[in-house]
């Protein structure tokens, strides 16, 4: 890997000389490959993770693999039943299950592709209601198939500016910003990550987070949480903007609870008191991350706790009769080919499944049954590769 000779220089700046080798000496090793498993599909206690390499300490339904599989063609993926999410990331079930203990109305403020929001949803107690929102379209389509797959009720997808949040007067229990940023904590796993870094980006991230917390801020309640992480290194779009949010908000760091054996770091600055989290590679079992629990100060009345009326879910029930069909026949589901039921099959909507899991749905006429299965979400490869179980029903 070729890094950035500014990115150097950065770190040789911002960091003790002994945690820049660990980091630099981390980033030339493989990344790790984990998922996370949908509670509300997989029930460990039946289920096995063939490829599991041990569980990611901060969440309790995450998963490192011994290696990365060809997951496009593992129709579980597809079902919802699991989602490739870097362990780093899983940090969040961590501060939920700290602070988070009744329904709240949570805003996910820049989701996609949404791994956070699909964990999130996991995690919020019964009752809660979360809205993921994606500015940009392309990245909003996406962020929806990945929503309505992990298939969870009172969970919509908005496709807004942070801005609009702000002029709208929603407000919100619970509000994460997964900003942009400059993506230094990807260079291991993403070459274009280091192609687009610059000095200048990371000026230009700094003063877009700034803005997006402003609007943020304006939407939580008081005594509301504002969740605020990077996947970057440097201080200017970690701890200089939490800086920033306390010299400029009614607000407060608070900690979360974590094991010395989990190698998470805190501040790279000396004389950086609050409690916020780094991840390093070469020291914690991930990718860079740097996450930071903000209490917004005041008391939440009842006059200010957001209502948690029932949301509808973006995934239409498959109550029709389900079929179980085998791996074959799921990939061509998949790929949105006519497929064959079995002859006692029924005629009509059937809903297909592959080890119990739906994948969607079918019009069975006999002969061949017409698929159903979203055009846009479709498997475009024709390759089928031998194979190999992710998890397995035990």
């Amino acid at each position: 890997m070729q890094l950035p000779a500014d990115f150097i220089t950065q770190m040789e700046r911002m960091m003790a000389p002994e945690l820049w080798h660990v980091l630099r000496e981390g980033l030339a090793q493989e990344p790790s490959v984990s998922i996370r498993i949908n509670p509300s599909k997989i029930d460990l206690n039946e289920w096995e993770v063939v490829l599991s390499d041990g569980v990611v300490p901060w969440c309790e339904y995450g998963f490192y693999l011994t290696h990365r599989p060809p997951f496009t063609f593992d129709p579980l993926l597809h079902a919802g039943a699991y989602y490739v999410q870097e362990s780093s990331s899983m940090f969040l079930h961590q501060v939920l299950r700290q602070y988070v203990t009744e329904p709240v109305a949570m805003l996910d403020l820049c989701a996609a592709p949404g791994g956070k929001s699909t964990l999130v949803r996991s995690v919020l107690p019964e009752g809660s209601r979360l809205v993921s929102n994606e500015p940009m379209r392309g990245r909003a389509q996406v962020l929806e198939e990945n929503v309505t797959k992990w298939g969870y009720p009172n969970h919509i997808v908005t496709n807004r500016y942070p801005k609009d949040f702000r002029k709208s007067k929603q407000q919100f229990d619970v509000i994460l910003t997964d900003v942009p940023c400059s993506g230094e904590g990807m260079f291991r796993k993403d070459e274009g990550a280091i192609a687009e870094w610059s000095l200048q980006k990371v000026e230009q991230c700094q003063r877009l987070q700034r803005e997006i917390v402003s609007d943020a801020w304006e939407c939580l309640v008081p005594g509301g949480l504002l969740i605020y992480s990077t996947c970057t290194f440097n201080t200017l779009e970690n701890e200089e903007n939490i800086k920033w949010i306390l010299e400029n908000f009614d607000a407060e760091v608070l900690p979360v609870h974590t094991e010395a054996e989990w190698n998470i770091q805190g501040s790279i600055l000396p004389d950086f008191i609050a409690p916020v989290y780094r991840f390093i590679p070469g020291l914690t079992r991930g990718e860079g991350l740097f996450m930071a629990v903000i209490g917004k100060r005041g008391e939440r009345s009842e006059e200010t706790r957001v209502s948690n009326k029932s949301l509808s879910s973006l995934l239409t029930p498959l109550s029709s009769i389900n079929i179980d069909i085998d791996y074959p026949t799921a990939l061509r589901y998949l790929r949105r080919e006519a497929i064959v039921l079995p002859p006692d099959a029924p005629l009509g909507i059937v809903t297909v499944s592959y080890q119990g899991i739906p994948l969607g749905q079918c019009k069975n006429i006999g002969s061949r049954a017409n698929n159903l299965y979203p055009k846009e979400w479709r498997i475009k490869s024709t390759h089928t590769p031998d194979y190999e179980a992710i998890l397995r029903h035990t």
